[in-house]
């Protein structure tokens, strides 16, 4: 079931290769934190822990490992700190590619989409973030989806 909840409301990020950290502008997505996300996140210094563990998974999962081959993952979690740190309502300012060019030349697929939202519950369960504030980092991601998901 958690799962499933995750997956119906979560669209992220960069499945990126290296050409997709340029810097470009950032797609707006209209949708408003909860009170509080950022911190229960462990402010800037928790995100970045979660993110260097979220590229680490997705480097090694079998599934979609090949597609980070060439990337480096350092700046990959640099970024999506800035992304996810932003959209929960802290300080940053992210200034890299908006998710649909990030993943125009990608051939995502939906099952590429569901093993990134698996890695990524992972390694908030191994942070214990509570499910409710997963979901809420979620909830805000999800608007991605359409423009991550490009291949059926």
């Amino acid at each position: 079931m958690k799962s499933f909840l995750a997956c119906a409301g979560f669209g992220l990020l960069s499945l990126a290769g290296p050409h997709a950290l340029a810097q470009t502008h950032a797609t707006a997505y209209p949708v408003t934190p909860a009170p509080g996300l950022y911190q229960a996140f462990g402010e800037q210094a928790g995100l970045r822990s979660l993110m260097d563990d979220f590229v680490q998974r997705l480097a090694a999962d079998p599934r979609i490992g090949a597609k980070f081959r060439d990337t480096n993952l350092a700046s990959l979690a640099g970024q999506l700190t800035l992304q996810v740190c932003q959209l929960s309502g802290g300080p940053c300012v992210y200034k890299g590619p908006d998710m649909k060019d990030a993943h125009a030349n990608m051939d995502v697929r939906r099952a590429d989409f569901h093993a990134l939202v698996e890695a990524l519950q992972r390694s908030m369960d191994a942070r214990g973030i509570p499910f409710t504030r997963q979901n809420q980092l979620l909830a805000l991601l999800a608007p991605m989806h359409r423009d991550v998901v490009n291949t059926h």
